[in-house]
């Protein structure tokens, strides 16, 4: 497996592999992001992941500092998956003094985390078109998880005609439900217990919505059931499944979306709803 820590040494790796497919992360990797790579692998091209934790996409109330941070467990992880070339980038080379642009995103970026989390899909749509720029892969993948994030990357890569198949894949959960996340490891062993009642929520909901049940009678069960749970739901909307706008009716292809705050840690999580 070639590391690279600066464009030099990464353009020498990727003259030597040919067109990639990238697992853009930020690291603290789980079997979430190895499931991206597994993808990547099955397409059958040379796979390269990044790891950056990104300074654009926290807020000013966010803590960049406690994002958990694992170089050698990462590294490690990655060489048994199978993964051919990791970026290591820093934050000179991402974000060098003279910079001047970011990307401006709307669409499925203005509302749920857009609202709550006021530039964050700015930061993320830069980054990952700086990786691209970088990288240049054939196919990006990334992880159903963060619903909203592939809608709003799928969106500017199309609207800049950028080269790259946005590939999604889906979500990896423990036994009993839990999406994976790098910020599980911050829910005491209560709220652990606790946490799956998120995607428990979203099932029943969904399942509902599905069989014909008013849509807003359905999230306001949802949503009292998370309360009872202990939660403090920030949204739990039905939206359409590419643009997130806000659904009354199950009239096209729909997601239900859901954040919700357990302790200090922020869940998020989505279902489709046939």
């Amino acid at each position: 497996m070639k590391i690279a820590r600066n464009l030099p040494d990464l353009h020498a790796a990727l003259d030597e592999l040919g067109p990639v497919g990238l697992v853009p992360t930020m690291g603290a990797l789980h079997r979430g992001h190895l499931s991206l790579v597994a993808a990547a692998r099955q397409a059958g091209q040379p796979v390269a992941a990044s790891i950056f934790v990104n300074p654009l996409q926290f807020g000013p109330s966010e803590d960049l500092a406690r994002y958990p941070r694992d170089e050698a467990g990462d590294l490690a992880q990655l060489e048994q998956a199978g993964c051919d070339l990791v970026w290591l980038p820093d934050v000179a080379t991402m974000y060098p003094p003279e910079a001047a642009s970011t990307i401006t995103v709307g669409g499925p970026a203005t509302l749920w985390e857009g609202m709550m989390r006021p530039g964050h899909f700015s930061g993320v749509a830069t980054v990952v078109a700086k990786l691209f720029g970088q990288v240049r892969p054939r196919a990006a993948y990334f992880g159903e998880k963060d619903w909203q994030q592939v809608q709003v990357i799928r969106r500017f890569t199309t609207d800049f005609l950028l080269p790259v198949e946005i590939v999604p894949v889906p979500t990896v959960r423990e036994t009993d439900g839990l999406a994976l996340s790098s910020r599980n490891r911050f829910l005491t062993p209560a709220e652990r217990q606790t946490a799956p009642a998120l995607h428990a929520a979203l099932t029943r909901a969904a399942s509902a919505i599905g069989s014909g049940d008013a849509v807003a009678t359905s999230l306001d069960v949802a949503k009292q059931e998370l309360i009872a749970a202990g939660m403090a739901p920030d949204y739990l909307a039905l939206v359409g499944a590419e643009t997130l706008e806000p659904l009354e009716r199950l009239t096209r292809p729909a997601r239900l979306i859901a954040a919700a705050r357990l302790g200090s840690v922020r869940l998020l999580d989505n279902v489709p709803v046939d």
